[in-house]
């Protein structure tokens, strides 16, 4: 018998399960099943897909026994099993992002707590909330020899070689005194009807049965085993059958990372194809986005089955990157069942399945935000969660599927400068003045300071709408659309399209529309103050202009038209792009500021370098760049407020 120690993070995890996390303690089982169920569909897919596995004879089925006095109970499968590498893997470690972050989600609601135990995959060691010892026998399929691990939720587990008839898995647990009200028949039904009667295999349970005589006495029992599930795969079930219930506890069942809580989804889909394709899906959007979903290595949500064999659950090719939130399954009549997880890549129907599934959920999402749009309270509440989750993974798609741009320009929301809440671009072209030709957004760090920038000054006075754009994704997204591209109904009753430019308040070029005629004399008239202010910051900026921009404050910062904003270059750094070229800012000032117009007549060189290094690094500050010598910017400022 070898003994072996459990990961720190897995004894800090069981540690709470048994001491904490009690409240919900049914959902052990739900776990249990769950995993058995995964085990398998590994196996049933082997058995068609390689041959090493064909000649294995399955029978796939669950099965549960208790034995009360004994304080036994007993889940047991047939499916892919484990060998002593496998058990050590999978029951003495777990993922460390998971862990971590189901710790540090917890809170002092036990019973929230303990549902959050299989969103996070660590499903298994929420048995030890009803056992004082676990007992795992496993054998892998194709090999000869059994183990057993055992463990008392302690700081260590043993491992030792053991016997089994056969390949699959059975997990006994010795019960404490509170875990034993789960050793009953009824208890176990109503556990298995509630959590997982839609688990697609076959569940028994096998109990003992009284008999009685003719006089109502007992007489003896029997050993009966039953089977307590349905066993339909609920997806392939007509929409009519299914009650809102029957989706939610579906979706609880899905498996430990595609749901795995008590929280009911925000939104379904559930769609039969026929025809050309046959294929069904059935979508969940949930209600919080998932703890890895800006992991490289996020979790893929979607299951593929083929005629109801499980084929995979981590193919990221089955949805878009940006989709990666969506959970549910896709069961496609037309492929292959022996089809390789290499050749899926490739294969053209699952790719229509995919873009014809893309669509239906782009439109869903559609018709939740009209809903909120013309609906109650309800429904707007669901379409602001939803965006408040999903927004940022919609916007990835701007850049990423150039198929479904429009649709997706319809969706994404953002922040602005004269209007409540979220807001989209079509509602802005509704808000646009007759005049106006384009679209005007801001995009730095954060809304607090985007919302101050001077940048705005003008735009405001004009009574110019300007979209708040304070996520970083912004800066690399919106440039690569060019335009907001609408259908609009035509004269002739025909739709025509009709685009928009959209323009950056932050990048030189933008200001055309706030021109008029006085400002090429007020250029000319300004000329020897800007060549002044530019002398004196030299290689610090890369032009000095006369803003028609401004308003109130006496200078600002633009990017120029081709180079990346001052935030963009920053986060380009931040993501490993070292060797990118100084981006240096256009300095624009505003001529009819008391600061700025007080330099015209002003010769002393060092007094004009001194103000002009103060106009440039708090046009800096405003916009939320941190000073590369804040020692200097004191200096100067500190010499301005002496007294002349």
């Amino acid at each position: 018998m070898a003994q072996h120690q459990f990961q720190t993070e897995v004894s800090q995890l069981l540690h709470l399960i048994i001491h904490s996390l009690y409240s919900n303690r049914e959902i052990f089982l739900r776990e249990l099943i769950s995993n058995a169920s995964d085990a398998l569909d590994k196996l049933k897919y082997l058995t068609v897909a390689d041959d090493a596995y064909k000649s294995i004879s399955l029978d796939p089925r669950i099965d549960i026994s208790f034995d009360k006095d004994a304080k036994i109970l007993s889940v047991s499968d047939n499916g892919i099993g484990m060998n002593e590498k496998d058990l050590v893997e999978s029951l003495g470690t777990i993922a460390r992002s998971g862990t971590r972050v189901f710790l540090e989600q917890l809170s002092a609601d036990a019973k929230k707590d303990s549902n959050l135990i299989g969103r996070f995959g660590v499903g298994f060691y929420s048995a030890f909330m009803v056992a004082a010892k676990i007992e795992v026998t496993s054998r892998k399929a194709g090999e000869e020899t059994a183990w057993k691990w055992t463990s008392e939720g302690r700081d260590n587990y043993d491992i030792e070689s053991a016997s089994r008839d056969s390949q699959g898995t059975t997990v006994l647990l010795h019960l404490t005194e509170e875990g034993c009200e789960y050793a009953s028949r009824w208890s176990i039904e109503d556990i298995v009807k509630r959590y997982s009667n839609h688990v697609a295999f076959p569940i028994y349970l096998t109990y003992e049965e009284k008999e009685w005589d003719k006089d109502g006495k007992e007489k003896g029992s029997k050993t009966k085993t039953d089977r307590i599930n349905s066993g339909t795969a609920l997806w392939r079930r007509p929409k009519t059958e299914l009650k809102e219930e029957d989706y939610r506890e579906f979706y609880k069942n899905l498996g430990p990372a595609y749901g795995g809580d008590d929280e009911a989804p925000l939104h379904y889909v559930h769609t039969r194809a026929e025809g050309t394709l046959e294929y069904i899906t059935l979508f969940y959007i949930p209600k919080k986005a998932p703890f890895d979903l800006y992991n490289v290595d996020y979790k893929p949500g979607v299951k593929l089955y083929v005629k109801r064999v499980f084929i995979t659950d981590d193919d990221k090719e089955l949805m878009p990157t940006y989709l990666r939130f969506v959970r549910g399954v896709i069961d496609s009549e037309d492929l292959p069942l022996n089809v390789s997880r290499e050749i899926l890549q490739q294969n053209k129907i699952l790719m229509n399945i995919k873009n014809a599934s893309v669509k239906k959920l782009l439109s869903e999402f559609k018709s939740m935000a009209d809903n909120a749009a013309s609906g109650g309270d309800e429904a707007k509440e669901k379409w602001e969660t939803f965006i408040g989750q999903f927004n940022r993974p919609l916007k990835e798609g701007l850049y990423q599927d150039f198929a479904n741009r429009d649709a997706l320009q319809e969706l994404v929301r953002f922040k602005s400068s004269t209007a409540e809440g979220w807001v989209s671009f079509s509602g802005y072209v509704s808000r646009m003045k007759s005049d106006q030709k384009n679209i005007y957004y801001i995009t730095g760090g954060d809304e607090k300071t985007l919302r101050a920038s001077p940048l705005l000054e003008a735009y405001t006075a004009r009574g110019i709408e300007v979209l708040i754009m304070d996520d970083e994704i912004d800066d690399i997204v919106i440039p690569s659309l060019h335009g907001y591209r609408k259908e609009t109904p035509g004269t002739d009753g025909k739709s025509e399209a009709q685009t928009w430019e959209l323009k950056a308040v932050n990048r030189a070029g933008a200001d055309e529309e706030l021109g008029d005629k006085k400002d090429k004399a007020a250029e000319k008239e300004a000329k020897p103050l800007i060549e002044k202010i530019k002398k004196a910051l030299g290689d610090r900026v890369k032009d000095v202009k006369l803003s028609r921009r401004l308003h109130d404050s006496p200078s600002c910062i633009v990017a120029d038209e081709k180079d990346p904003t001052i935030q963009m270059a920053q986060m380009l750094k931040a993501m490993g792009q070292t060797e990118m070229p100084e981006v240096k800012p256009i300095l624009e000032v505003n001529g009819e500021h008391p600061i700025v117009a007080g330099l015209k007549n002003v010769e002393d060189e060092a007094r004009i370098a001194d103000v002009a290094g103060v106009l440039l690094d708090q046009a800096l500050l405003v916009e939320g760049v941190k000073l590369k010598d804040p020692a200097d910017f004191v200096k100067r400022l500190n010499r301005l407020l002496i007294p002349v």
